[in-house]
């Protein structure tokens, strides 16, 4: 029985003996592969800098968005009264048809009257931010400004150029609402 309680202690001290080398082996991996501070720093410092990229990429994507909406805001508020004004340049047109008969038949009164409501009307529809496009008889025709309604055979020299404005043509801001009718000399 002292041969086998001697056997069994040894086998215990072995044991231990062995887990102690296991230990032993384990913190010289652990140690060896424990990152040095230097590497650690360095670590850490491309992880600021990831995070930080992420942030002004972010940062400007957000800004982005923000001017995007406020020039979206800006030129719905600048075109919402849009359709209202296509709608009343019929009546501005009836006002200068109505103006130029009657100076023509020589009703002054009357016509002083209508030309303050005209007037009155055209101040509003100019603070709103309609603009008339200025054409003129001799002007050069511009496609991109002008509607050729018709064309009348003309010299040379006028060939290209406007012969009659047929009706005006106006501009809401920066975009045209209503190109001017024009004739053209071929």
């Amino acid at each position: 029985m002292k041969k086998d309680k001697q056997k069994a202690m040894d086998r215990q001290k072995e044991k231990a003996e062995k887990q102690n080398q296991d230990k032993k082996q384990v913190n010289e991996k652990t140690e060896e592969q424990k990152p040095t501070t230097e590497e650690r720093i360095a670590a850490l410092e491309k992880e600021l800098a990831d995070e930080k990229d992420k942030y002004v990429r972010l940062y400007a994507e957000f800004i982005n968005f923000q001017n995007r909406t406020k020039r979206e805001k800006r030129e719905l508020i600048e075109t919402a009264s849009e359709e209202v004004i296509k709608a009343l340049l019929p009546v501005v047109d009836d006002f200068e048809r109505a103006l130029t008969e009657m100076k023509k038949a020589g009703e002054n009164e009357w016509a002083k009257g209508v030309q303050l409501i005209y007037d009155k009307l055209m101040k509003t529809l100019r603070d709103e931010g309609l603009q008339e496009i200025p054409v003129q008889k001799g002007d050069d025709f511009n496609p991109d400004l002008h509607e050729a309604v018709a064309q009348i055979p003309g010299d040379e020299k006028q060939k290209g150029k406007i012969h009659d404005v047929i009706e005006k043509g106006y501009k809401l801001g920066d975009k045209i609402i209503r190109y001017p009718k024009v004739v053209t000399v071929q």
